[in-house]
């Protein structure tokens, strides 16, 4: 199944500022923990971990627009620990890197690099 973000609000295009406002369309679920898509960040696709999940999208109030729950390759990124960062897609070469959604809202460091790195 691919992530698919119709109707869903906007894509994230996540920085260091970024809020968690409707991420509705950027969100996944992986391993008890909530990534947010990040745009325009380089970064090397590692080993395939498992699966992440996108939960249900409701962001408006038209249930017929509504995007059920889907499920994605979860891959490793290179250099940095899967608590804080994931590549997610149905395969390396399409994987899209997330970030972990902390309770704080901060860019954890090391993600912060990859993205002054970009």
């Amino acid at each position: 199944m691919a992530f698919t973000a119709v109707g869903c609000g906007p894509e994230g295009s996540e920085g260091a500022d970024a809020n968690s406002e409707s991420v509705c369309a950027s969100d996944v679920l992986y391993e008890g923990h909530t990534y947010i898509r990040l745009s325009n960040v380089e970064f090397k696709v590692g080993q395939k971990l498992g699966t992440a999940t996108s939960p249900p999208c409701r962001d408006t109030n038209d249930q017929a627009a509504a995007v059920p729950e889907t499920s994605e390759n979860a891959y490793a990124v290179s250099g940095i620990s899967p608590d804080l960062a994931i590549a997610i897609g149905s395969s390396p070469e399409q994987a899209e890197i997330f970030r972990v959604l902390r309770s704080d809202k901060k860019v954890p460091p090391e993600v912060q690099e990859l993205i002054d790195g970009s």
